[in-house]
C-alpha cells in the first residue's frame, strides 16, 4: 500500500479546516457580502481572514484541545470529558473532539454514550480511519457484534481510499494499529506505517507508543525499551508512555519496572493499564487482598472493566472460591460477551502460578471465543510443553510461528527445537532425560541414578506417586536454557525449574569455571516435582522452595543453603519476612543475596513446622493444598493462626541466628572505614573476638601474602564457630594459608571442613586429589573426584583421577564409568583408554566387551604389545578352566612378537 499523499501535520489541517468552517458559517448566509466585492477581491479577503483566524481562533482552539488531552492524560476524566463533550456539542469541525470523549467514555464505562457519540460523529467523518478503528471497541462493548463484521470491512475499505489521497498521521497510526491486530505482516506495519509517521513527524508521540506496542506484542522487548527512551526525550507527560516501558523492562529488571509504573501513577493514580500491572504483581506476590483492592479502586473508574473482573476471577480461583470465580468472570464477559482477551488473561495468570491445566483450559475458552487470538494459542503451547504433552505443545507453537513470523518467543522456541532436536534420550522408570551427545557419555548415567535414587526416596517420603512421565533437559548454552524455560535469552543466576513434570536445568559447560553441584540442582528440582504433584501444582512458591531447600540439606549436608554471617545478620534484621508474605521474597528482589536469603529463610520455615508439628503435618498442609484449600487457611488448620505462627517463626529464626558465633562479638558500629594491615591489628587488639574486623584482618593478612599473620584472626574465627565455606571465603583461605606454610595435616582438615559446609568447592577438591595422589591415598582420591565430578564432569582430569583410583582399588565398576567418558572427550592417547577398559572388564570377567577393547587398541596402535598379550589371554582361556590353570597357561602361552604381529 503506498499513500499518494501524505499530511503529517494533522493538528494544523484540523485547524485549518474549523477556520474555513467557521469562515464559512460566518458569511455564507450573507448573499449581499459575497455580491460586493469582485473575485479578486473576494480571495484576497478569504486569504485574510484565514490568515487572521490562524492566528486567534486557530490557537485557541489547539489551547484548548491540548489541555483537555492532559487531563485526560492526568485522570481528570470527567473534565476532560465536559470538554470534548462541550466542543462537540458546540459543532467544533474536528474529529479529534468526539474521538478524545468516546476515549472518557471508554475509559469510564459509558459504552451506551460511546455508541451515541460514535453514531454521531460518523455521520460528520466517515473518512476517519482513527475514528472508525476506535468505533470497533464501542460495537464489541455495546455488545452489537453483528456489527463488528461490517465494521471492520467498512474500515477497510475507507483505508484502501485514504492511501490513494489524503491521509494524516492519526488515521496512519490507527490502521497500522488496526492491521496489526489482523496479523498482518509486522515488518511492513512498522516501515509503512509507524517509522514513515516518525520519519516526517519525530515528535509524534504517538507513532512511539504504537512502535512499542508492536514490539512488546511480538516480544522483542528491547527494541520497545529503545523506542521509548527515546520518546521520553519528548518530555511529553503521559502515563502510557511509562506504562509501555514497565511492560518491555520487567522481564530484565523488575526494579525499574516497578519504577516505571510508579512514575505512570503519580502523573495519572487513576491508569487503568498501571492499575492492572500492580494488581498482578500484586497477585504474584500472593497478597490476594491487596490485589483485591487494586482491581476495586480500578472498578471505581469503570464499573465495566474487563481486567478487573478477570483479576478479581484469578483470585477467587487461587483461594478455591470456585463458584465465585464463574461470577466474577460473568462480570468480565458482561458488555463483550465474545472478549478473548478476558479467558487469554485469566489463564495465563494461573499458568504464572503452575495451574498450567487450568491456565490451558482457560486458553481454550479464549481460542473458542477468536480462533486466530495468537497470544492465546502461543500460550496455549507453553502450558502443554510444561504439561509435558510436548506433541501437542510443539504442534501449536509451530502453527503460531507460522502464522506470525514476527514472533520472537516463537521462534526462539522452534529454533530451539530444531537445536535439541539432536539430544541424547535416556529412558528409565518413567523418568526421560535429554541432554548433549557428547554429555550423555559423560555424565548421563549418573543423572538417570540420581533421578532414579530422588523418586524412590522422595516420592516414598512425600507418599505420591506420578502417573505420567516426568521429563528433565539438560542445557549445556544457558540461553537454550532461558529460552525453553522463559521464552527468552537471559534468567542468568537460574540453575534449573520444574513445572511439574517437566525440569529444565543448566549444564556445567554452561557455568563457566566454578559451576554448582549439578546432583544439588537435580535433587531439588525433583522434589519440586514431587511436591507440585502432591498438590496439583496449588502450592505457594515459599512453600515448594523451602521443602526443597530442605530436602537438599536432608541429603547431603553440604547441599543447599545454610547459615552464614550475612544471614545471620539478616535473620535478626528487617530482612526477615513473615511467613505470610514470604513469596514475596522472591519476586523483583532487589539484590542476588536478598533472592538466595528468601530461599534460606523459607527452608528455615520448613525445619520449623517440622520440629514444631511433625512431618505428618506437612503433609496434611500439602494434602489441603491439593483440595483447593488456600495455604493460610491450610496452615491455620494444622499449625494455629497465622499471626502466631509468624510471631513463632520470628523467635524461632533469631534464636537460630543468635545460636550462630554466639561468642562473637557481631556489631559492626566502630569498624574502620577502611585500613591496611597495621590498622586491623590494632583495632583486633582491641576487640579480639569481632567477626567483621577479625575477616578484614585474614583478607588484608592474605592479599598482601602474610601468611603466618593471616592464620591468626582465621583460626580464632575456627575456634569461635564462624569459619563458611562460601567461595573465596575464610575456609579456602585457612587451607591456602597452611598450603603455604607447608602444613599439611592442617590444610587437609582446612579442606575437610570446607567439603563439609560446601557442595562445589572444585578448587579443594582438586588440592585433595594432588595430595592424595602424592601420597598414594587412593581412597581419598576416588571419594574426591566422585564428588569433583558431581561439580564439573567435563574436565578429563576428574576422570582420569578417578579412573586411576578405583584401578588402584579394584573398583573396576568406577574404573569402566570413568575411563568410558575419557574416551568420549577426543583424548590424546586413546589406544592406551582401550587397554585399560579391556583390563577392566577382564578384571570383571566380561570377555566379550574386554575383547573389543583390546582389539580397539591394536587398531590404533597395531604393536601394542601389552594389548596383543591381553588378547591372546583372553582368547586362550575359556569359562570352563580353574582359575590356577588359566594362570599356568598364561605363563606358557605369551605370544612371541611374530605371534603378536600375526594376531
Amino acid at each position: 500500500m503506498n499513500a499518494s499523499r501524505f499530511l503529517v501535520d494533522n493538528q494544523r489541517d484540523d485547524q485549518l479546516l474549523e477556520v474555513i468552517a467557521l469562515g464559512h458559517r460566518s458569511h455564507s448566509p450573507n448573499g449581499r457580502f459575497r455580491r460586493a466585492v469582485s473575485a479578486t477581491a473576494n480571495c484576497l479577503l478569504v486569504v485574510c481572514i484565514l490568515f487572521a483566524a490562524s492566528l486567534t481562533p486557530a490557537s485557541v482552539f489547539a489551547a484548548s484541545y491540548d489541555d483537555a488531552v492532559q487531563q485526560f492524560r492526568n485522570g481528570q476524566y470527567d473534565a476532560a470529558a465536559t470538554t470534548a463533550a462541550a466542543e462537540v456539542e458546540r459543532g467544533v469541525w474536528s474529529e479529534r473532539w468526539p474521538r478524545l470523549l468516546i476515549q472518557c467514555q471508554l475509559t469510564q464505562g459509558d459504552y451506551a454514550d460511546a455508541l451515541q457519540t460514535y453514531r454521531e460523529a460518523l455521520k460528520r467523518y466517515p473518512t476517519s480511519i482513527a475514528l472508525r478503528y476506535m468505533g470497533l471497541d464501542v460495537l464489541r462493548f455495546n455488545g452489537l457484534h453483528d456489527e463488528v463484521g461490517t465494521a471492520e470491512a467498512d474500515l477497510f475499505a475507507q483505508m484502501q481510499r485514504a492511501f490513494a489521497g489524503y491521509i494524516t498521521r492519526d488515521n496512519l497510526i490507527a490502521a497500522g494499529r488496526f492491521l496489526t491486530g489482523r496479523g498482518e505482516d509486522a515488518r511492513e506495519v512498522l516501515e509503512m506505517f509507524y517509522d514513515r509517521v516518525r520519519d516526517r513527524d519525530p515528535e509524534y508521540l504517538d507513532a512511539y507508543l504504537a512502535t512499542a506496542e508492536l514490539a512488546i506484542r511480538k516480544g522483542d522487548f528491547q527494541v520497545a525499551a529503545n523506542t521509548l527512551q527515546e520518546a521520553l526525550k519528548l518530555e511529553e507527560e503521559t502515563p502510557d508512555l511509562h506504562h509501555l516501558l514497565a511492560k518491555a523492562l520487567e522481564s530484565s529488571d523488575g526494579q525499574a519496572a516497578g519504577e516505571q509504573i510508579a512514575i505512570a501513577l503519580r502523573i495519572n493514580s487513576q491508569h487503568l493499564p498501571s492499575l492492572q500491572w500492580l494488581a498482578e504483581r500484586a497477585i504474584d506476590r500472593e497478597r490476594y487482598d491487596e490485589a483485591k483492592d487494586i482491581a476495586n479502586q480500578m472498578l471505581q473508574i469503570n464499573p465495566h472493566e474487563p481486567s478487573a473482573w478477570a483479576l478479581m476471577a484469578v483470585i477467587s480461583h487461587l483461594r478455591g472460591e470456585y463458584d465465585v470465580e464463574k461470577l466474577m468472570r460473568a462480570a468480565a464477559l458482561s458488555t463483550w460477551e465474545q472478549n478473548p482477551n478476558v479467558d487469554h488473561l485469566i489463564g495465563r495468570k494461573l499458568s504464572e502460578k503452575y495451574r498450567f491445566a487450568e491456565g490451558a483450559a482457560y486458553q481454550n475458552l479464549a481460542l473458542d471465543s477468536d480462533p486466530l487470538h495468537l497470544a492465546a494459542s502461543f500460550q496455549l503451547a507453553q502450558d502443554m510443553l510444561r504439561l509435558g504433552e510436548e506433541e501437542i505443545g510443539w504442534e501449536i507453537a509451530g502453527e503460531v510461528a507460522k502464522a506470525d513470523p514476527y514472533n520472537v518467543v516463537a521462534y526462539n522456541l522452534m529454533t530451539l527445537r530444531d537445536r535439541t532436536a539432536k539430544f541424547t534420550v535416556l529412558k528409565q522408570d518413567g523418568i526421560q532425560v535429554r541432554m548433549d551427545a557428547i554429555e550423555a557419555k559423560l555424565y548421563g548415567d549418573a543423572v538417570m541414578d540420581l533421578l532414579l535414587d530422588a523418586k524412590q526416596v522422595l516420592c516414598e517420603k512425600y507418599d505420591v506417586m506420578p502417573d505420567k512421565p516426568i521429563l528433565v533437559e539438560i542445557f549445556p548454552h544457558q540461553n537454550d536454557f532461558a529460552i525453553r524455560t522463559f521464552g527468552l535469552p537471559g534468567g542468568a543466576g537460574y540453575l534449573g525449574v520444574c513445572f511439574g513434570r517437566v525440569i529444565t536445568a543448566n549444564s556445567p559447560a554452561s557455568q563457566g569455571e566454578r559451576p554448582s553441584n549439578w546432583k544439588s540442582v537435580l535433587w531439588h528440582e525433583f522434589c519440586h516435582v514431587v511436591t507440585l504433584e502432591k498438590t496439583n501444582n496449588r502450592m505457594p512458591r515459599w512453600l515448594s522452595e523451602g521443602i526443597s531447600v530442605y530436602e537438599e540439606r536432608q541429603r547431603n549436608p553440604s547441599w543447599g543453603e545454610k547459615m552464614s554471617p550475612q544471614y545471620r545478620s539478616m535473620l535478626l534484621s528487617d530482612d526477615l519476612t513473615p511467613v505470610s508474605d514470604l513469596s514475596a521474597a522472591f519476586l523483583s528482589p532487589p539484590s542476588a543475596i536478598a533472592l538466595q536469603f528468601a530461599y534460606y529463610e523459607s527452608s528455615l520455615v520448613i525445619e520449623f513446622l517440622i520440629e514444631q508439628h511433625g512431618h505428618d503435618a506437612l503433609l496434611a498442609v500439602l494434602d489441603d493444598l491439593s483440595a483447593g484449600i488456600p495455604i493460610n487457611d491450610a496452615l491455620t488448620r494444622h499449625t494455629g493462626s497465622l499471626q502466631r505462627l509468624d510471631a513463632q517463626f520470628d523467635t524461632y529464626a533469631k534464636k537460630r541466628a543468635n545460636q550462630f558465633g554466639s561468642l562473637v562479638d557481631w556489631s559492626r558500629d566502630t569498624l574502620p572505614e577502611s585500613g591496611d594491615l597495621a590498622t586491623w591489628k590494632g583495632w583486633i587488639r582491641a576487640n579480639p573476638t569481632n567477626y567483621w574486623g577479625l575477616r578484614e584482618l585474614a583478607k588484608s593478612a592474605i592479599e598482601g601474602e602474610q601468611w603466618e599473620q593471616a592464620l591468626i584472626p582465621l583460626c580464632r574465627m575456627q575456634q569461635l564457630g564462624v569459619l563458611t565455606g562460601e567461595r573465596g571465603g575464610p575456609l579456602e583461605w585457612l587451607a591456602r594459608a597452611h598450603r603455604e606454610l607447608g602444613h599439611d595435616r592442617q590444610e587437609i582438615r582446612a579442606i575437610q571442613d570446607n567439603l563439609a559446609q560446601s557442595s562445589d568447592a572444585l578448587p579443594a577438591l582438586r588440592r585433595w586429589i594432588n595430595i592424595g595422589q602424592s601420597e598414594e591415598q587412593w581412597e581419598n582420591v576416588l571419594d574426591a573426584s566422585q564428588q569433583a565430578l558431581a561439580i564439573q564432569p567435563l574436565l578429563p582430569e576428574f576422570h582420569l583421577a578417578s579412573a586411576t583410583a578405583a584401578e588402584k582399588l579394584d573398583r573396576h565398576d568406577l574404573a569402566v564409568e570413568a575411563l568410558s567418558a575419557l574416551l568420549a572427550l577426543d583424548p590424546v592417547d586413546p589406544a592406551a583408554l582401550h587397554f585399560r577398559l579391556a583390563n577392566a572388564y577382564d578384571e570383571q570377567n566380561e570377555s566379550f566387551p574386554a575383547k573389543h577393547h583390546a582389539l580397539m587398541a591394536l587398531e590404533l596402535a597395531p604393536r601394542y604389545r601389552d594389548a596383543h598379550r591381553l588378547l591372546w589371554k583372553l582368547h586362550h582361556v575359556t569359562s570352563e578352566e580353574n582359575p590356577a590353570d588359566a594362570e599356568q597357561n598364561d605363563a606358557e602361552n605369551v605370544p612371541t612378537v611374530e605371534e603378536e604381529e600375526a594376531l
